[in-house]
């Protein structure tokens, strides 16, 4: 599990492209443009801090679930390569959290 389950999603995030939108959640989001994504991702991301907050771990964890599969649609929708965010991600874990916020005021 972990990078290849991402990887496999986002596969299929991009595979779904491709299928008819009658039959496809992910190609209708995608048929919406970033903005109907990242409005997608928003409420997903609502409904995680109230699951963290209010609910049980069951709840949270299903909801991380979907801002994750939400994130990764509006990667897609930009056309942006999770092996790019990984990429800064990497570039981060290179330093203290407290370094690398100070660096990117400079």
């Amino acid at each position: 599990m972990g990078n290849e389950t991402l990887e496999r999603l986002q596969a299929t995030i991009r595979q779904r492209r491709d299928a008819t939108a009658d039959k496809s959640y992910t190609r209708q989001l995608l048929d919406g443009g970033p903005a109907r994504c990242a409005k997608k991702l928003g409420e997903e991301a609502v409904e995680t801090v109230i699951a963290a907050v209010h609910q049980d771990d069951a709840a949270l964890k299903a909801e991380a679930a979907d801002l994750i599969y939400h994130l990764l649609v509006l990667l897609e929708a930009r056309d942006i390569a999770f092996a790019d965010v990984l990429a800064v991600l990497d570039a981060r874990t290179a330093k203290s959290g407290v370094e690398e916020k100070a660096s990117r005021g400079a």
